[in-house]
């Protein structure tokens, strides 16, 4: 719009001089007087009102430009309860509260995002390449629950090894537990892990103990109980179907301010709560068919705002689609997200361990698709996919490694079994040493699930708390048909069951003692190693080959830094399996062997090297190296 179209509106609808519409955040801020600013977006409303509940006192606000409602005032402080009342009819929270501390039914809570006095000054996000992941959801991650039980914890993960944690979603869904992922308060963090404050908190004690944090965040759908933001206004379309209903409108009639509600979310989260990166969910759910696709105007906001503090902010996207446009910068026509998962490693090395091959996992070759994820990143990457039926992906060449996250189990593959079954109850203990080495070996980015480091036991199963009961029995017989499918013998668990949320939390004591003990120091050393060692802390991808053979279950991948080459070998059979290392005048020294005795391997079985040909063991991890670095 040009300043004379703006001036031929009404004074109350033109923006402020020097004020563009979309970047005044949404709901309640506090201004250095200590008033409330308030914004709404609600075009298609004639009245918008402030109620405060403490004294049912109705402040009216004023109608702007673009469809948004502003007041500030000084009669609403931090701690007060309030809803918005739209056209003289029912009173509703915020659609943009910070905290619901009376759930999402209840009315929000006013919260100054900077009465929390941050001692991170210092703090530098590391680079990309420097991350070693760990995945947690904060309801079971302890016994308690909460935020600040997570705390207790982060020393061990600093002995872990690991560089930054991530958090699965914490935005405002209905009761106290579930996945994260039917939040319907964007902009609230869970009264029950302990509200925005504590958020704050976590994440200034993260980088206090020098761990970086990564939020993952829903911008493709809301859950169903207490999604009151198509109330306010058209944030949905039907111009668009998804597994949830309606899609968010990011290109149809009023998108602007559908839009500027997600963007101004995520840099509230970079700006307000410290956050180093996001995770950004199913992304390939986003319908957005505009000029500028949502994701590529998130990212040119984040460019501003680490031009502005100078300190880096990750964009992370999970997807479904092999498709480098996402992560591409904008200079080459992509979204500029900074990383994204790969499925399909997770997918390749789930069948090499002997794992079954159905469903989606039936496109995947045990062995010689772990070879091309090794090599390529994208096993599909434009050719034919006999699960899809038809041609899928494009070729990942000359997108670095740092650009992909791997994981050999992670919420979604353990949750979405009907048991919710870790990988620690499908495969052998020494499969499980080498499904761990194939990952942190690779020149990705690696990522752990909480309690695979000593080989939780207990599932991680899907767990809601709706009260709604129409809704709660919806949740049930979905999840049964769900799995009807399959033809699996028993009941899945009831997914509303406290018992289900209970039996998904992780066993602190099993780390300390026997083979999860050995399993915990065995995590370290491949950490350690990680880091330590050139050829595998970069992330080149140019330094990398692979050879396999499918008939041995055998994978050999070199990797090269400087004067340092590594070789590694996976053996996923149960044969012993003879190996001739390359450039036979090197003198390899061995890093780690997962048959080693201290690793609960075998003496008699330890592996064995001689005149260059490598003796490995059945279902074994064997890393070498002619240069040692320490």
């Amino acid at each position: 719009m040009n300043s004379n179209n703006l001036q031929s509106l009404p004074p109350n609808r033109r923006p402020p001089e020097g004020r563009t519409p979309d970047r005044r955040p949404p709901g309640v801020r506090f201004n250095e007087f200590g008033e409330a600013t308030i914004v709404v977006w609600a075009p298609q409303t004639e009245q918008v009102y402030l109620l405060k509940l403490e004294n049912e006192e109705g402040i009216p606000l004023e109608k702007e430009f673009y469809g948004y409602w502003t007041l500030t005032t000084d009669r609403l402080k931090p701690g007060d309860l309030y809803q918005f009342v739209l056209n003289d009819d029912v009173a509703l929270p915020d659609p943009a509260s910070l905290y619901q501390s009376q759930g999402v039914h209840g009315p929000s809570e006013a919260f100054d995002l900077k009465g929390f006095k941050w001692t991170d000054k210092g703090w530098r996000n590391p680079e990309l390449k420097e991350y070693i992941i760990y995945e947690l959801h904060i309801g079971t991650f302890t016994a308690e629950g909460t935020f600040a039980a997570a705390e207790t914890r982060l020393d061990y993960l600093v002995e872990l090894g690991v560089t930054a944690i991530e958090i699965m979603p914490v935005s405002q869904f209905a009761g106290p537990r579930n996945w994260g992922y039917d939040g319907v308060f964007p902009y609230a963090v869970q009264d029950s892990y302990g509200g925005p404050a504590g958020l704050q908190h976590l994440v200034n004690a993260c980088h206090g103990k020098g761990l970086a944090v990564i939020l993952d965040v829903v911008y493709n759908h809301l859950g169903p109980e207490g999604n009151i933001l198509g109330q306010y206004g058209p944030y949905f379309t039907d111009k668009y179907h998804t597994p949830w209903g309606d899609a968010l409108n990011f290109d149809d009639a009023w998108s602007d301010g559908v839009r500027h509600y997600f963007i101004e979310n995520a840099m509230m989260l970079f700006r307000d709560f410290h956050i180093d990166g996001l995770r950004m969910d199913a992304v390939h759910a986003i319908k957005d068919f505009g000029p500028v696709h949502l994701l590529r105007e998130i990212s040119g906001r984040v460019e501003e705002l680490t031009a502005q503090t100078g300190n880096a902010h990750y964009l992370i996207v999970e997807m479904d689609l092999n498709d480098t446009r996402f992560i591409n910068p904008a200079d080459q026509g992509g979204y500029g997200m900074d990383a994204q998962w790969i499925d399909e490693f997770h997918h390749a090395l789930r069948v090499s361990s002997g794992q079954q091959q159905s469903g989606y996992y039936s496109d995947f070759e045990p062995i010689v698709s772990l070879a091309k994820s090794y090599q390529d990143a994208y096993v599909y990457d434009g050719i034919y996919s006999e699960h899809r039926k038809r041609k899928f992906g494009v070729k990942a060449d000359g997108r670095p490694g740092e650009q992909f996250v791997v994981f050999s189990q992670n919420h979604d593959h353990i949750g979405n079994r009907m048991l919710g079954e870790r990988t620690s109850l499908l495969v052998s203990f020494e499969m499980q040493k080498l499904m761990a080495g194939a990952v942190l070996v690779s020149p990705y980015l690696p990522l752990l699930f909480m309690g695979e480091e000593w080989s939780e036991t207990n599932p991680f199963q899907y767990f809601v708390s709706h009260t709604d009961p129409e809704l709660a029995e919806a949740v049930r017989n979905g999840r049964k048909r769900e799995f009807a499918a399959f033809h699996l013998e028993g009941d899945a668990p009831d997914p509303m069951s406290e018992e289900t949320f209970d039996q998904s939390k992780l066993q602190w004591s099993l780390h300390e003692s026997g083979l999860h003990q050995v399993m915990f120091q065995y995590y370290k050393t491949l950490i350690r190693l990680r880091k330590q060692q050139p050829a595998l802390h970069n992330t080149d991808r140019n330094g990398l080959t692979v050879d396999y053979s499918r008939e041995k279950e055998l994978i050999i991948i070199q990797r090269v830094s400087g004067d340092q080459q590594v070789v590694v070998v996976l053996n996923f059979s149960k044969s012993v399996q003879e190996v001739s290392l390359p450039v036979k005048h090197f003198l390899w020294h061995k890093l780690i062997a997962s048959s080693d005795a201290k690793w609960n391997g075998t003496e008699q079985l330890s592996e064995q090297l001689d005149s260059g040909v490598l003796m490995v063991w059945p279902e074994s991890f064997t890393l070498y190296t002619n240069v040692i670095y320490s």
